[in-house]
């Protein structure tokens, strides 16, 4: 497997009390460790099972993902923008990696 891409959609700029929409997407198989490969030995399990987004070091929004979840996992959600500042997002791995991306938004 490649190794995992995290991809971000989140405004630049924003209106002071503006609810912005955040998209994001990771390129992750998301092995359930139920398959078992061509000589009949189960694939490890090996999914990211926690999604993490912070702004300003401060977490606003968390999701715990099971093993039923899709590879290339999707999530969406909103935020007030109230100040300007960087969000950061991280994705966890069962094997301990971490993935993570940044963005800033400036609002005014």
């Amino acid at each position: 497997m490649a190794n995992p891409v995290p991809r971000v959609r989140a405004p630049n700029k924003a209106k002071a009390g503006e609810i912005v929409e955040i998209k994001s997407l990771i390129s992750h198989e998301m092995e359930s460790g139920q398959r078992r490969d061509s000589s009949g030995k189960v694939v490890p399990r090996k999914i990211i099972n926690k999604f993490t987004a912070s702004f300003n070091g401060k977490t606003f929004f968390e999701a715990d993902w099971q093993p039923a979840i899709s590879a290339n996992p999707y999530q969406s959600f909103f935020f007030k923008a109230t100040e300007s500042g960087e969000f950061k997002f991280a994705w966890k791995d069962d094997d301990g990696s971490e993935y993570t991306s940044t963005s800033k938004i400036v609002v005014g």
